[in-house]
C-alpha cells in the first residue's frame, strides 16, 4: 500500500500498557486517514521477554481497541530478532566508512580513567587506537562535532549539543547489536516514514538520527508524544498503577469507550466534544495538535466515558456485551436460572447506573436466585429502619390488593404505606429493598419488583418479616 508508513514497535512484556495503546491508536488513525500503512514490529531481542503468548497478547489487545491484523492498512507482525544479520552488516558498513571504531575498554577501565582525569562518561579514548574486532571489543559510533537538530512534529526543533553525546555502543563485546542500531536498521528496511512514540525516547533520537545519516538515509519524520501520568502527576508505572489494557477489558470496559478515551489523552477533538465516533476522531487527528504536556490518565473520567457508551447501547447490545460476565463461572447465580427477557426488560434501568459491564450480574442477581443473599449489614439496617416490621406487613397487604402489577401501581401503593407511617418513601424503602434484593442499594425498587413478579415479591417480604420480627 502506498502512502506514509507508521510503525508501532512494542516489547513483549506480559501485558499491554495503556500508554502503548494510546500511541498505537494515534499511529493507526494517521495511517488510515492518510491512506498509509501501520507496521507492527515486535522488539523481541531480549530473550527474557520473548514468549509467543506475550506477542499474541499484544495482537489480541490491539484487535480489542480496533487495530485488526486483517485490515489492509495493517502489516506485520515483524520480529526484530529475525534481522540480526542485517543489524551486524550495517554496523560493519559504519565501521568501514569511518563512522565507528572498536574499543576494548571495560566499565572498570572507563571508571578508572575518569577518576584519574577528573572526567565523566566515555571520552572517546579508543577513537584513534586503530583497534579491530576481537573478544570483548565493542563497536562505538563516532559522534561528530557540532549539534544535531531533531525536527519534531509535536515539539518543534529540538537541538542537541553533540559534545554531550558520548560515543555510544553499536555492537556489544559479544557481537550482538544494541537496540539503537537495530531500531534504525529495521526502520530503514521497512521503509518507515514516520516514527510516532512517547517522549521518553526523545533522548535517543539524536543518536538514531546520526545513524540514519551515517548510513546515507534521510531520517523519518519524528513525533514524540506526551507520556501518561497518574493523579500524582508521576509517569504511569506497572509497579504502582493499573496500566494493563487487558485488565480494563476484563473488568468490563467497552473497547470503543477505551479507544475514545485514549485518543483524547494529549489531544482534544474539534469543538471540545470528547465523546466521538472513531471515524470522526480518525479524520480530525493531527500530530501538530498534540499537547506538549504529560496527559493525566484519569480513572474517574475513563469510567464516565464507559458509562456513556454503556447507556448508548440498545438492550440487546447490552445483553450481548454482558454475556461473558453473566455466564462466567463465578457469576452470582446459576446459568440455568438466567432469563434473557427479564434481563432485557431490566436493561434500561441498569444501564444508566452501570460503570462497567462486570457490574451487571451483581445488580440483577436477585432476579435469578431462589432467595436473596442477605448481608449482615443489610439485615441490620433493615431491622433498624423506622417501623420496619409494620412497613413490611402493610406493604404485603397493599401489594396483595393491587389489580395491576406494574412499577407505577407499586410505587403509588407503597407511597400510601409510607404516608400512613409518616415516613418519606425513601426512608421507608430500606426493609422492602433488603427483602427482595438482599442489599440496601440497587436498581430502581419498583421496576425491580415488577420484574420479580407478584408471588415472589410477596414471598420475600414475608420471609424478611419473619427474620426480623
Amino acid at each position: 500500500m502506498s502512502g506514509p508508513r507508521y510503525r508501532f514497535a512494542p516489547s513483549p512484556t506480559g501485558f499491554f500498557h495503556v500508554g502503548g495503546a494510546r500511541t498505537a491508536l494515534w499511529n493507526w488513525a494517521l495511517a488510515n486517514s492518510q491512506g498509509g500503512t501501520f507496521v507492527l514490529r515486535i522488539e523481541d531481542t531480549d530473550e527474557a521477554r520473548n514468549r509467543p503468548e506475550w506477542t499474541q497478547g499484544i495482537i489480541d489487545a490491539l484487535a480489542w481497541i480496533g487495530i485488526h491484523s486483517d485490515d489492509p492498512h495493517f502489516e506485520g507482525p515483524y520480529f526484530q530478532s529475525h534481522y540480526a544479520e542485517q543489524h551486524v552488516a550495517a554496523a560493519q558498513r559504519l565501521f568501514e566508512a569511518g563512522h565507528a571504531y572498536y574499543c576494548d575498554m571495560t566499565a572498570a577501565d572507563i571508571e578508572a580513567r575518569n577518576k584519574a582525569e577528573g572526567t565523566q562518561g566515555y571520552q572517546g579514548w579508543s577513537r584513534d587506537r586503530g583497534l579491530g574486532p576481537g573478544p570483548g571489543h565493542v563497536l562505538r559510533f563516532k559522534v561528530p562535532a557540532g549539534s544535531t537538530v531533531v525536527h519534531d512534529l509535536v515539539r518543534g526543533d529540538v537541538v542537541f549539543d553533540n559534545a554531550l553525546i558520548e560515543d555510544f555502543v553499536l555492537l556489544r563485546g559479544n557481537g550482538s547489536p544494541m537496540f539503537l542500531l537495530a531500531n534504525v536498521v529495521d526502520d530503514m528496511a521497512m521503509e518507515i516514514s514516520h516514527v510516532v512514540r512517547a517522549e521518553e525516547h526523545l533522548p535517543n533520537t539524536p543518536k538514531q538520527q546520526l545513524i540514519w545519516q551515517a548510513l546515507g538515509h534521510e531520517p523519518p519524520v519524528w513525533a514524540h508524544v506526551p507520556v501518561l501520568v497518574n493523579e500524582a502527576r508521576k509517569k504511569l508505572s506497572k509497579r504502582r498503577d493499573k496500566v494493563a489494557l487487558e485488565m480494563y477489558r476484563d473488568e468490563g470496559y467497552l473497547a470503543d469507550a477505551m479507544s475514545n478515551y485514549l485518543m483524547t489523552l494529549g489531544w482534544a477533538p474539534k469543538g471540545g466534544v470528547e465523546i466521538q465516533p472513531w471515524q470522526q476522531m480518525q479524520a480530525d487527528f493531527r500530530l501538530e495538535d498534540v499537547n506538549h504536556s504529560s496527559a493525566f490518565f484519569d480513572l474517574k473520567k475513563l469510567a464516565a466515558f464507559n458509562g456513556e457508551y454503556i447507556r448508548a447501547l440498545s438492550p440487546e447490545e447490552f445483553l450481548e456485551a454482558c454475556r461473558p460476565w453473566l455466564f462466567a463461572p463465578d457469576a452470582p447465580f446459576p446459568a440455568d436460572r438466567f432469563d434473557e427477557q427479564t434481563f432485557l426488560a431490566m436493561a434500561p434501568v441498569i444501564q444508566p447506573r452501570a460503570t462497567t459491564l462486570a457490574e451487571a450480574p451483581g445488580v440483577v442477581d436477585f432476579l435469578f436466585l431462589e432467595s436473596p443473599l442477605f448481608t449482615d449489614d443489610a439485615l441490620a439496617k433493615a431491622s433498624a429502619a423506622p417501623s420496619a416490621i409494620d412497613v413490611l406487613r402493610d406493604t404485603v397487604a397493599a401489594f396483595e390488593a393491587l389489580g395491576e402489577w406494574s412499577a407505577e401501581t407499586l410505587k403509588t401503593a407503597f407511597e400510601g404505606v409510607a404516608a400512613a407511617h409518616e415516613l418519606k418513601p425513601g426512608k421507608a424503602q430500606t426493609p422492602v429493598r433488603v427483602a427482595v434484593t438482599g442489599r440496601t442499594v440497587g436498581p430502581p425498587l419498583f421496576e425491580s419488583l415488577q420484574f420479580l413478579g407478584r408471588d415472589e415479591t410477596l414471598r420475600r417480604l414475608r420471609v424478611l418479616e419473619g427474620l426480623i420480627g
